[in-house]
């Protein structure tokens, strides 16, 4: 496939200036001192703010190729670079170092209103957007329509955008990139201010404009959104690549703080406290049944998930241990508490359960540990660690078909094997 996107060493430096000293001034304050250097020579004005500088970098040689055709989600946590790089990438702002090479025309939606220009109309801004993009008045009147329906903004369409409400804004704007005839299509989270129902019509579209060979790249913080979306993951880390590769293998190395995979950790030699004055998680793991760390058990065996911890004092509650079990895309697969749970003394716990085989489908999970306490005014979380452990299924099996009768991944989250009775009739 021929390559749309080519980043190389990609680096974006930003120059943070900090404040030291007096951090307000009031305009009584700006008089005086006039007032004080007309009357003797200029001197330092003791309270006066000093500055420093600092360099930042967001982005830090970063390099991709992006074919035609491609679906690329970017994930990372908040200051990670992924909305610097989209800025990149669209030409809003320049690079530091490296260089990017876009074969295509692109259609960027970063910002709630990006491109719009507020006193103008809803339809004056399709045709300013389309000519933006290089589009001719033939060819943004053909895609006119369908943008006007898309966005669902027929009776606003000759108001200035400047009265829209941001959903609305984000409806025509996204119409707008995603119906004109662009190769490389870039979308930001700002999606997340629609509705549901508009998140799921974006979804389509993306998915009908990935189908006609043009590529997309999306951020988002749906990790449900970019696995059913796209067909690569590119994690950022602190300016940098971490990752890259399938959704569902890139979303669990985010899960899991950048570990490859940790089936089990021992706080024991670390100063970090998970919990309250009540209880302390101290450890945790995935194991076989012979108690060896397990970080891929294979779909047709069983294996355990356990956790210890510390009680420190002595209540009248009932404690529960509770292991929270998601997929790799976010979603939660199901979630167990212990059934015999009952009042606790001071002490070091163990609790642990056993998943059985052909339980859980194939793929990533991330596991929460917890512990909840009970009494008659209500629950307290003592600890909850949302991605304490992680592990991968794996199916060595290449092909289900002949067992299934179904030829392809098997969807869900579970795949269990249950009792089945088929009898002939006549």
């Amino acid at each position: 496939m021929s390559i749309v996107i080519s980043a190389e060493g990609l680096g974006k430096q930003y120059i943070l200036q900090h404040q030291t000293g007096s951090r307000y001034i009031a305009l009584r304050d700006v008089v005086a001192e006039g007032f004080r250097k007309l009357v003797r020579s200029a001197t330092t004005w003791a309270e006066a703010p000093t500055e420093s500088k600092e360099r930042f970098w967001a982005l830090n040689d970063v390099s991709f190729k992006i074919s035609a055709g491609e679906r690329v989600g970017i994930i990372g946590r908040n200051g990670a670079g992924k909305s610097t790089l989209l800025k990149v990438l669209s030409r809003i702002t320049d690079p530091t170092t490296g260089k990017v090479t876009l074969r295509g025309r692109v259609a960027s939606l970063l910002e709630v209103g990006t491109g719009f220009h507020p006193e103008l109309t809803g339809r004056e801004n399709i045709f300013l957007n389309g000519a933006i993009l290089g589009m001719g008045r033939s060819e943004i009147l053909k895609k006119f329509d369908e943008i006007v329906a898309f966005a669902e903004v027929e009776r606003f369409l000759d108001t200035p955008v400047k009265r829209f409400s941001s959903g609305m804004y984000v409806r025509l704007a996204f119409s707008v990139a995603a119906h004109l005839e662009v190769e490389i299509l870039i979308v930001d989270e700002v999606l997340a201010v629609g509705d549901m129902q508009f998140q799921k019509k974006c979804i389509g579209r993306m998915e009908e404009i990935a189908g006609s060979g043009r590529s997309i790249l999306f951020v988002s913080h749906n990790m449900a959104t970019i696995t059913s979306l796209c067909n690569r993951c590119i994690l950022l880390e602190s300016g940098k690549i971490a990752a890259d590769g399938a959704p569902s293998e890139v979303i669990l190395k985010y899960y899991s703080g950048g570990s490859a995979s940790p089936a089990a950790f021992d706080l024991a030699t670390s100063n970090r406290r998970i919990g309250d004055g009540f209880a302390q998680l101290l450890s945790g793991e995935i194991k076989d049944l012979e108690g060896r760390i397990l970080h891929e058990p294979d779909i047709a065996q069983s294996f355990v998930i356990s956790m210890r911890y510390r009680v420190a004092e002595s209540m009248d509650v009932k404690a529960v241990p509770n292991f929270h079990v998601y997929r790799a895309d976010g979603t939660c697969a199901f979630i167990v508490m212990a059934p015999n749970a009952d009042s606790v003394s001071p002490g070091i716990y163990s609790a642990s359960c056993i998943v059985p085989p052909r339980f859980l489908n194939d793929g990533g999970y991330f596991v929460g540990l917890a512990l909840t306490s009970f009494t008659r005014f209500g629950h307290v979380v003592n600890f909850f660690e949302q991605s304490a452990l992680s592990f991968n299924v794996r199916d060595p099996r290449e092909s289900e078909a002949e067992t299934y009768g179904y030829g392809g991944p098997i969807p869900g989250a579970v795949r269990p094997l249950l009792e089945w009775k088929i009898e002939r009739l006549q």
